[in-house]
């Protein structure tokens, strides 16, 4: 199955060569969609030195959020399945092959990459640990599923999940709002175990806690309005 990779990139100068190059290494990837979104830091400038024909850059000129960079992106794939990729290094791209499987055999419509169930992960940030555990758990009351990682970037999903899905999240409340919206279609939904390597803020991590009290509004929100 060859796959579509939306990568939404802010302020990414010192990852964006090696994440793409990863990404490409993966013999499944049939197209990469990486969406600037309005990068100030150099990485426009290394995107635009991209020329492999898998690739297709879009800029966003101003900031919009991770959110909107999605729904750029989402609108340009063309293969069959789709996913999410962080522009960092946090996500490895070699688990592609594991997170697109249960879709590959016909089980799932909508795949999670779950930290939290068996991979190797960098041991840090505890009170993310807690912020991630407790939106999870709103989630999954608000949908009744019984996820362990709502927040995971890693999402794979078939490209009719979304044909149709009107995503209205701009920053990182696209997470509770995609889970919710694909609860409330019943899609066939399934975890898999991923790795995590995390990054620090002087690493250039980005979301913070007010993003937390947003996802809580973004569950809320989106589990009574479509």
């Amino acid at each position: 199955m060859k796959i579509s990779v939306v990568m939404p990139v802010f302020n990414e100068a010192g990852t964006i060569r090696e994440i793409v190059k990863r990404v490409l290494a993966v013999d499944m990837v049939g197209e990469l969609v990486i969406v600037d979104d309005g990068s100030t830091d150099g990485t426009r400038e290394h995107l635009e030195r991209l020329k492999d024909p898998k690739v297709k850059v879009i800029h966003h000129e101003v900031n919009r959020g991770k959110g909107a960079a999605l729904r750029t992106g989402l609108k340009e794939v063309t293969c069959e399945a789709i996913v999410i990729q962080d522009a960092d290094l946090e996500y490895n791209p070699e688990e592609y092959q594991v997170l697109v499987r249960p879709i590959a055999d016909g089980m799932a419509d909508v795949v999670f990459g779950s930290r939290f169930l068996a991979g190797p992960h960098r041991v840090h940030l505890f009170w993310h640990y807690v912020g991630n555990r407790l939106l999870t758990l709103l989630s999954n009351m608000l949908s009744n599923l019984n996820l362990t990682d709502m927040e995971t970037c890693y999402k794979a999903f078939r490209r009719e999940v979304v044909e149709g899905m009107v995503l209205r999240a701009d920053r990182f409340g696209f997470e509770p709002e995609f889970t919710m919206k694909v609860a409330r279609r019943k899609c066939r939904i399934y975890e898999v175990p991923i790795s995590y390597h995390g990054r620090d803020y002087d690493q250039g991590k980005k979301i913070t806690w007010r993003d937390g009290i947003a996802a809580l509004w973004c569950i809320l929100k989106y589990r009574f309005v479509d």
